[in-house]
């Protein structure tokens, strides 16, 4: 009952017109930031942050979170058109999006994604407002040890991303992996593979690889490929039409409930963020589809379970950062910055000390999150009328559109060629049907795997009972143990099924 009273008392300071209005400008914000491959949510918030010092507190972080959020949203219209994620979490959002996009179901995904967007995000707030603070504690659990066993189960699940040729898609992986370990060591300071490069001293930049693997490849795919992209086959879009069919809109909204829950659990752990969560739920549902096959050739199931994942994610990054005063990700980094600038200390104390602010940004989040997802809604048409641009003016826009991406990043040259280099390796990844989702996967999970693991290591002096004496990570261990038995042991019963039948 006190939650009700609590939550009423933030909707009557998120229900104040300028505080809608804020909410709304946010999101609208975050929606063409997202949009925009190269920027993000850290851009986003960290360009807008001066424009909140005269503002109200309230008003200035619901602003500021409406970016965030909003900029899940967004990521997803240039994945699914272009194939050109707007953001690092809708990597995954392209794999089945562009598919359906070229299939001439363009609006079907966008609605999937932001109907998606919206109940993964809802259920984030929800939970949110009744247990964030609890959850946040039980996050903190995550030490070294139980990183690294969560890592582990989701590298178990890898073999669904090697294509079908598993020796291809053991290449793309491996190859991911020794991407990721170029840069500084974090655990001694010390580089690698650098080649005297100040450059790569951070490794090599995420977001210009991905914009050349997913982007300039595809620019140059549709010059060697043009029949492939024929935009006499874009049908002509309405609100209406860009509904999906009923059974397959239940399927996608089925998994937008299961991954919301995932991913608002893993945006609760300090450093993992919208990107990891993307990725884990796309391999959940992967393993929990009943069609698995389906995902990755453009199934909604798939653009669900990233949008959902991300949005969630996003929002359960508040719970460390409001209860705790811990960052979840790069952005609520920035967010802390901003309430620590408007004399608000996030922490236990911060729920008692100024109740209005704190449950004033959680209604916000109800009221902002509905209107974002409306407003992406009714401008389906107008999104999709994007596909049928001809190819000659879309070509050097979408070049141009990777190459401020790229820069805009660090405002660095150098993220330019690394950006020109992969896109060529994407142009003949695709040509020669190596896997890219493999390398994405491994270049992401890489990092953190490494560090995790050597940290759990220097904790035990070397002992490796330190993955077993916490119920967490031996919990994940036994998973990622019968993840790896179960396709051993089932077709060893299939074909003893089979000879006690014959």
């Amino acid at each position: 009952m006190d939650i009700i009273n609590q939550l009423m008392l933030g909707f009557s300071q998120a229900l104040l017109p300028f505080n809608i209005l804020m909410a709304f400008l946010g999101g609208a914000m975050g929606v063409i930031v997202g949009a925009l491959p190269g920027l993000g949510s850290v851009a986003g918030v960290a360009l807008l942050l001066p424009l909140t010092f005269k503002m109200d507190p309230t008003a200035a972080i619901i602003m500021l979170a409406g970016i965030y959020y909003g900029n899940m949203f967004g990521g997803s219209i240039s994945a699914i058109l272009i194939n050109i994620p707007g953001d690092s979490p809708c990597v995954m959002t392209a794999l089945d999006g562009n598919q359906l996009a070229k299939k001439g179901r363009a609006g079907h995904a966008l609605f999937m994604a932001f109907t998606a967007s919206f109940f993964g995000g809802l259920l984030g707030i929800v939970t949110l407002t009744v247990v964030g603070p609890a959850l946040a504690s039980l996050g903190l659990k995550f030490g070294p040890a139980e990183f690294t066993a969560l890592i582990l189960m989701a590298l178990t699940s890898i073999g669904w991303l090697l294509g079908d040729n598993p020796i291809k898609g053991v290449i793309s992986a491996a190859v991911g992996l020794l991407i990721a370990t170029i840069g500084t060591d974090l655990i001694e300071g010390m580089t690698r593979f650098t080649f005297g490069s100040a450059n790569l001293a951070s490794g090599v930049s995420f977001i210009p690889m991905v914009i050349g693997l997913f982007g300039l490849s595809q620019v140059m795919l549709m010059i060697a490929r043009p029949n492939e992209f024929p935009i006499d086959k874009v049908p002509k879009v309405s609100l209406r039409n860009s509904i999906p069919p009923v059974g397959e809109y239940l399927r996608g909204l089925w998994t937008s409930l299961r991954s919301g829950v995932l991913g608002f659990y893993i945006g609760l752990l300090p450093g993992s963020g919208a990107t990891t969560a993307a990725f884990l739920s796309y391999i959940a549902e992967k393993r929990l589809n009943k069609h698995p096959e389906r995902l990755g050739k453009g199934a909604l199931e798939g653009v669900a379970a990233s949008e959902a994942a991300n949005n969630a994610a996003s929002i359960g990054s508040f719970a460390p950062l409001l209860s705790l005063g811990i960052p979840g990700s790069g952005t609520s980094a920035l967010l802390l910055g901003g309430l620590m600038m408007f004399g608000l200390m996030p922490g236990p104390l911060l729920f008692s000390e100024a109740p209005e602010f704190v449950w004033g940004l959680i209604a916000s989040m109800y009221v902002g999150n509905f209107l974002v997802a409306l407003t992406c809604i009714l401008a389906i048409p107008l999104f999709v009328y994007i596909l049928k641009i001809p190819r000659a003016v879309m070509a050097p826009v979408i070049v141009s559109i990777c190459i401020l991406g790229s820069y805009s990043v660090n405002n660095n040259m150098f993220d330019l060629w690394v950006m020109l280099f992969f896109g060529f390796i994407g142009y003949f990844m695709n040509r020669f049907q190596f896997p890219i989702p493999a390398l994405i996967l491994s270049v992401v999970l890489g990092p953190r795997l490494m560090t995790s693991m050597r940290q759990a290591f220097m904790i035990s002096h070397g002992e490796i009972g330190i993955f077993f004496t916490s119920t967490i990570s031996l919990t994940l261990i036994i998973i990622t143990v019968a993840l790896i038995a179960f396709p051993t042991l089932n077709a060893f019963l299939k074909k003893r099924k089979a000879a006690a039948s014959e």
